[in-house]
């Protein structure tokens, strides 16, 4: 990111080592290969972000049951990263939120480029600003419900 021109993302020390292994426990931390290499990772997290239950200048387009996408990484060895991420996570819940920083210029245009639209600003656990995208597929709406078994 740094080489990026968003220096300040994610600092030194994010995401942290508890993080990411409180996702991998959960079982809500994927990776992307390529020819058996690793090139990608994330996570999707399907319920409720608290981060997201407040947002400020603009709203969500729906409330209905959602998945977020956190801590998108790709190696630069591949290209598609993003679209092979997004294209998993819709397969899983057809509803997804994502936020990114101001400084996140190539993140803001993958996620015009694939259809999510700006709907605000929200502040993450550390009080600092991201900007909210979502997108929800055609026909998905608040009348459908999302229960564990």
């Amino acid at each position: 990111m740094r080489k990026g021109g968003n220096p300040s993302q994610w600092g030194n020390n994010r995401p942290s080592v508890p993080v990411l292994v409180r996702d991998i426990q959960n079982g809500c931390s994927y990776v992307i290969t390529e020819k058996d290499k690793l090139c990608g990772v994330f996570s999707l997290i399907i319920g409720t972000d608290p981060a997201y239950q407040v947002i400020q200048q603009g709203s969500w387009l729906n409330e209905a049951p959602y998945g977020t996408i956190h801590r998108l990484a790709g190696n630069g060895s591949v290209k598609g990263i993003f679209s092979a991420c997004l294209s998993y996570c819709l397969s899983q819940i057809p509803n997804i939120r994502i936020d990114t920083h101001r400084d996140n210029l190539i993140m803001q245009h993958l996620l015009t480029k694939n259809g999510f639209t700006r709907c605000g600003i929200v502040h993450v656990e550390d009080g600092s600003e991201r900007i909210a995208y979502q997108k929800s597929l055609p026909g998905y709406d608040d009348s459908v419900s999302l229960h564990s078994i």
